[in-house]
C-alpha cells in the first residue's frame, strides 16, 4: 500500500485504502501495522490533525483490529 511521509515525531508515513478500509502506518521505528476498519474520516481527521502521534494514541491504537505487518527495526547501541 503506498504511503505518504508525514511530519511526526512518532509516525513516519500513513497510507490508506479507501475501498478496503485500511489504515497503514509506519512509525520511526520502523514498525509498520495495518489497522482495519477505518473509516475515510478517522484518515482525513489523522492526516490534518496537528500531532499525528497524538491523534493516534488517542484515536487509533486499541480502537481497531490491527496486524503488525513488519516488526520494529532494532537499534544498535555503542
Amino acid at each position: 500500500m503506498p504511503r505518504e511521509s508525514v511530519v511526526s515525531k512518532g509516525i513516519a508515513s500513513i497510507g490508506y485504502s479507501k475501498r478496503l478500509h485500511i489504515l497503514e502506518i509506519e512509525f520511526v521505528n520502523g514498525a509498520v501495522y495495518r489497522y482495519l476498519e477505518v473509516a475515510p474520516s478517522v484518515y482525513r481527521d489523522l492526516m490534518s490533525a496537528d500531532s499525528k502521534a497524538r491523534y493516534y494514541d488517542r484515536n487509533i491504537k486499541g480502537n481497531y483490529p490491527s496486524v503488525r505487518v513488519r516488526p520494529r527495526v532494532k537499534q544498535e547501541t555503542d
